[in-house]
C-alpha cells in the first residue's frame, strides 16, 4: 500500500482508492485482517483460505469470509486451482495506493489511512523478525547482509523537497525492479518508506534528535 499525488488512475499494476467513488471498497478495506490477508497475496502468491489461515492464526471460516469479501470490491480474483477441493485466490493488483490529500478530505478516508499506516508498521515487524531468521537459517546469502537495514534519518526539508525526494525514490525503484525482474538472483524486499513531518514541541524545542542513527546506507 502506497500513497501517490492526486490525479493517478488505476492501472493493471496499481488500483488507486477515491474515497467519494470506492466508499463500500474502502469501507471493506478498512479491517486489519483483510489488509493482513492482501497482503500476504502479494507476498506470497496465490493461497487457499486454509493455506491463509494456517499463516495468520485465524479460522478458515473467517478468512474464507474475509476472502469472499475482498473478491467483492474486486481486490482478489480466483486462481488456477490444483485441484477440485478448494478455491486458491490471488491478488488482482500488486499495490493499493491513495492520494493523501484526497483522503484527508473524508472522515472515512482519513481512518482507513491510519489504520493502513499502523498494518504497514505491523508488516515491518513481521519482516524484520522473518528476515532475521532467514538470514539465521541460511536461506538468503551473505551478499543480503550489508545491504540490508533500516535507517532513522531526521532531515530538514521543505513540502515541496519531500515530495521530490518520494518522487525520485518512486522512479528509481520501477527502474531498479525492472532490470532485476527476470534475474534469478533477485528476492523480494520489505521497503517501507515513512515520511512524516514533525512540527516543534510546545515549549519551544525543535523536536529535533541531535544525531541521526542508521543502521546501513
Amino acid at each position: 500500500m502506497a500513497a501517490y499525488p492526486p490525479g493517478m488512475d488505476s492501472d493493471e499494476r496499481k488500483r488507486v482508492l477515491d474515497p467519494e467513488r470506492d466508499t463500500d471498497a474502502l469501507k471493506a478495506l478498512t479491517h486489519p485482517l483483510r489488509i493482513q490477508l492482501l497482503g500476504l497475496l502479494r507476498q506470497d502468491g496465490p493461497a487457499t483460505a486454509s493455506e491463509l489461515a494456517a499463516r495468520t492464526g485465524e479460522s478458515s471460516a473467517s478468512t474464507s469470509y474475509h476472502l469472499r469479501v475482498l473478491a467483492k470490491y474486486a481486490f482478489i480474483i480466483e486462481a488456477e486451482h490444483r485441484d477440485g477441493r478448494e478455491r486458491r485466490w490471488r491478488a488482482r493488483r500488486t499495490v493499493t495506493s491513495w492520494s493523501n490529500e484526497v483522503m484527508e478530505s473524508s472522515e472515512a478516508g482519513r481512518a482507513f489511512v491510519g489504520l493502513a499506516r499502523r498494518r504497514q508498521l505491523e508488516h515491518l515487524e513481521m519482516s524484520l523478525a522473518r528476515h532475521e531468521a532467514d538470514m539465521a537459517a541460511g536461506r538468503l546469502g551473505e551478499e543480503w547482509v550489508q545491504p540490508s537495514g533500516i535507517s532513522d534519518l531526521m532531515p530538514r526539508l521543505t513540502a515541496e523537497s519531500l515530495t521530490e525526494l518520494r518522487d525520485t525514490i518512486a522512479r528509481k525503484l520501477e527502474e531498479l525492479t525492472a532490470r532485476d525482474a527476470e534475474n534469478p538472483r533477485a528476492e523480494h524486499v520489505m521497503l517501507l518508506t515513512a515520511c512524516l513531518p514533525l512540527a516543534p514541541h510546545d515549549d519551544g524545542g525543535t523536536g529535533r534528535e541531535e544525531t541521526d542513527r542508521e543502521d546501513a546506507s
